[in-house]
């Protein structure tokens, strides 16, 4: 049994989306993401897909793409990313009842990984593209949603977290943030993340131990579309 992240599919089966436009390292990465898992994970493995699953906007355009994901080896978490627009946080609950037992998704919720918690959530990072108004509120709304699923965990007596993000857990430049303190102030072992796409943005945030805390980046491109093992 093993704990496998990985994020950033981007599928496309319904939808008219080339991902290879976006440079060659993309080059025929459904059938690379498909064939890796297939050679790493069996089927007591879980792996944790850290957002940005679909292009599609509407269900039945992520359809497809979800059967996709489905058919993987083992247990499936899906964390919500910035353009898995098919998912609205409040609807998380309908999403875990109409795939019950076949995908799961991580949103104002945690999941049993051993004596670890799962706990994740979108997360948000300054990118220059909105006022920092609406920067600081989704920031705020989103640490919200993290501390909630901490503390859900906590009452069920769970003392060791790893905690998954889309997006970056600081915005460039940053050595802090409150996803940091969050992560630092409940003893979490793991901060995995995801959105960075293209060698220029691979070093945006943090990597590697900081304040004991281990940080990885697990963008599909930045880890070549191979999974990468979080535990054994």
């Amino acid at each position: 049994m093993a704990l496998y992240a990985m994020g950033d599919f981007h599928l496309a089966h319904a939808v008219d989306k080339n991902q290879e436009i976006f440079g060659p390292e993309w080059t025929d990465y459904v059938r690379r993401i498909d064939e890796n898992c297939r050679r790493l994970l069996t089927e007591d493995d879980t792996l944790v897909i850290c957002g940005d699953h679909s292009w599609g906007r509407r269900m039945e355009e992520c359809t497809q793409d979800l059967a996709y994901i489905e058919a993987l080896p083992g247990r499936k978490i899906l964390l919500r990313g910035n353009h898995d627009m098919f998912w609205e946080a409040k609807k998380t609950a309908a999403l875990n009842k109409m795939f019950e037992g076949r995908l799961h998704f991580l949103q104002n919720n945690y999941y049993a990984y051993g004596d670890y918690a799962l706990v994740g959530t979108k997360g948000y990072c300054w990118e220059g593209l909105d006022s920092i108004d609406h920067f600081l509120k989704i920031r705020k709304r989103e640490v919200h949603r993290l501390r909630d699923s901490i503390t859900q965990a906590k009452a069920d007596g769970y003392e060791r977290f790893i905690i998954f993000l889309h997006y970056p857990p600081t915005s460039i430049g940053e050595e802090a943030s409150p996803f940091t303190e969050l992560a630092e102030q409940c003893g979490a072992e793991k901060v995995i993340y995801a959105h960075c796409h293209g060698a220029p943005r691979w070093h945006d945030s943090l990597m590697g131990d900081v304040r004991g805390v281990d940080y990885r980046l697990v963008s599909s491109d930045y880890r070549q579309f191979v999974p990468d093992k979080i535990l054994d």
